[in-house]
């Protein structure tokens, strides 16, 4: 009976909106009710009677700017408002409703309506109820409306009144989030997570500090998530939101036992409090016990359909046999190594490419021409079942590209879906080193598919298992003597934020300007020196950064400079604002924490 009710309702409510906008004219509407309201409801034309005024008084009326006209509901001995000329008690006051009205019905459905420029002036009027711009955004979002969604959801938060909003308006902020992303309106996006942060209402505010954190996480910007914490700390003390974000902020800087050691906290300080529902202490007790694996589980069970394939890949990877044996050519006048892709790794590969599908692109380092996520499903579910391409490593380099470009960042989940790979990858690599002195350099037979893989899990490794991602990267600077790939920065980044400060001083020094990230190598050099109270030659240090970059210093010591990003073409050329802004992306953290380091630096500039 419900159903049937609701379904009568809508048709209704829909015809009788399209009957309004007609002439928008009351009498008007209540001739049509009468002639054809009853076929709404099996021929019950008390019921649409009763219905029309409640609808017409909630209707926005374009003649009227968007207001409606409401009706005043008569007195028990009044005439009708369904103009029946009887008394409303002997009338309409007689039908009853299997469910209440919803008061923003009319409003929501004249937003699903309108286009163009009658809907921008609908919107801009205010008049929309908050709860009605909510469920018709929704409505876009779901149907795939990008452009309406993110047009009705953005007047949903334009608002001075933040009490007026739902409180089941968390889904929709996410999802207008996501649109501004998606549809590249950065500045939009950050200009309301600033908004909420410093007026929204609080039950927003640990959605907007989350997104905050993980957008600088993603571009390792540890400094600025740092401090986006901090913020919250002082805005939200008692959100439980601040114990998640904090395990991941601690994790992406390496700090995984300080992480345990946080969780721990939060989960006794809010257990006591009470005001958490079991679920959340279950989460915050699962935190404490192993933080990387309570976040990774999340992840997991966040990705609805790829949750399922994702979890047997891991188990697929846990389980891996000792990689095969590869075919390696040694040229004892060049000294250098050459893999050539055998018959059976190229047969592997095209098995596996059947289902993948999508190309490396060669021009980057690291990426492919077209998103290789689209059909993660079925690629992952073959691998599943044909364990055996995994022999191939052209099938590792496409895995592992993959897997990076959506999992990298996320310190928690390289344990079990990058370092299996990268032990694959460190045997290939053993037996490169067995078959004779030499170099294995990019251009030459088939090496391209073992450096992009290593150079794909150093990157993806660096937070969630910076141990094995120095080794790695080590081993294939040893290997590949011609072109350091960008990996001799990041083994000194991480010797740094490990504390190991002479053995960065004595890689720094012994590198070479190749041309790639040479800003991170003199920089490097300067915090060793620092860190060792050597001052003079830390001095001379600056004086060689200065002399590469002008910019280095100064970004490093403002507090909040405006980002520089590279050229249209992704390039970053050494000594420009953007090769000073990136460093200060990747290691400002390190000289914020290291007592005294910032304010040398703004003492020497």
């Amino acid at each position: 009976m419900l159903a049937v009710w609701v379904e009568q309702l809508l048709g209704f409510a829909s015809a009788a909106l399209s009957a309004i906008r007609h002439k928008e004219h009351y009498p008007d509407f209540m001739i049509w009710v009468r002639a054809e309201g009853g076929d709404y409801f099996n021929g019950d034309v008390a019921t649409a009677q009763a219905l029309a005024p409640v609808l017409w008084s909630q209707t926005p009326l374009a003649r009227r700017h968007f207001a409606s006209e409401p009706l005043a509901e008569p007195g028990p001995n009044e005439p009708c408002w369904c103009d029946s000329g009887l008394k409303y008690k002997q009338c309409c006051a007689r039908v009853e409703f299997l469910t209440e009205v919803p008061e923003q019905m009319m409003w929501m459905l004249s937003l699903r309506e309108w286009k163009g420029d009658t809907l921008k002036a609908a919107l801009a009027s205010g008049e929309a109820p908050a709860q009605a711009l909510l469920e018709a955004g929704l409505v876009a979002a779901e149907s795939g409306q990008t452009g309406r969604a993110m047009q009705v959801l953005e007047s949903l938060f334009d608002r001075r009144d933040w009490s007026r909003l739902p409180e089941q308006a968390e889904p929709a902020f996410e999802i207008l989030l996501d649109l501004f992303q998606e549809r590249g309106f950065t500045r939009k996006r950050s200009e309301l997570l600033d908004e909420v942060l410093e007026r929204g209402p609080l039950f927003l505010r640990g959605v907007a500090l989350e997104r905050l954190c993980l957008a600088h996480l993603d571009n390792d910007d540890l400094d600025s998530a740092r401090a986006a914490f901090v913020r919250a700390q002082q805005a939200l003390p008692d959100s439980p939101t601040l114990a998640y974000i904090e395990a991941m902020l601690l994790l992406h800087e390496g700090h995984e036992e300080e992480a345990r050691e946080r969780a721990d906290f939060w989960y006794r300080r809010l257990s006591r409090q009470g005001e958490l529902d079991e679920d959340q202490l279950d989460f915050l007790a699962a935190l404490a016990d192993n933080p990387g694996a309570t976040l990774a589980d999340q992840l997991l069970s966040a990705e609805e359909d790829l949750a399922t394939p994702l979890i047997s890949l891991q188990s697929l990877l846990a389980a891996l046999p000792t990689a095969p044996k590869l075919a390696f050519r040694v040229d004892t006048e060049t000294r250098r190594l050459a893999y050539r892709e055998s018959a059976r790794e190229g047969t592997l590969f095209a098995a596996w490419h059947a289902h993948f599908q999508v190309m490396v692109d060669e021009d980057l380092a690291l990426g492919f021409r077209d998103d290789p996520w689209g059909n993660a499903v079925e690629w992952m579910s073959e691998l599943c079942a044909n364990p055996e391409w995994l022999d191939s490593p052209q099938v590792v380099q496409d895995l592992t590209l993959a897997l990076t470009s959506r999992f990298g960042s996320l310190p928690w989940m390289a344990p079990s879906l990058l370092e299996p790979l990268a032990q694959r990858l460190s045997r290939w690599l053993e037996q490169a080193r067995a078959a004779g002195e030499g170099s294995l350099c990019w251009d030459d037979g088939d090496n391209a598919f073992l450096l992009r893989t290593g150079l794909a899990l150093v990157v993806g490794m660096e937070r969630g298992a910076r141990e094995h991602s120095r080794r790695l990267a080590e081993q294939l600077l040893a290997i590949n003597r011609e072109d350091s790939l960008g990996l001799r920065e990041l083994v000194l980044d991480q010797l740094l934020r490990d504390e190991r400060n002479r053995e960065a001083l004595a890689l720094a020094e012994n590198a070479e300007d190749d041309g790639s990230l040479w800003l991170n190598i003199l920089m490097g050099r300067a915090l060793a020196l620092y860190r060792l109270e050597r001052w003079e030659q830390a001095e001379a240090a600056l004086g060689e950064v200065k002399r590469h970059s002008r910019y280095a210093l100064d970004m490093l010591c403002a507090e909040s400079p405006p980002p520089a990003l590279p050229d249209k073409a992704g390039r970053i050329d050494p000594g420009t604002r953007a090769e000073a802004w990136q460093y200060r992306t990747l290691m400002r953290d390190q000289w914020r924490t290291t007592p005294g380091a910032l304010e040398w630096l703004g003492e020497h500039r």
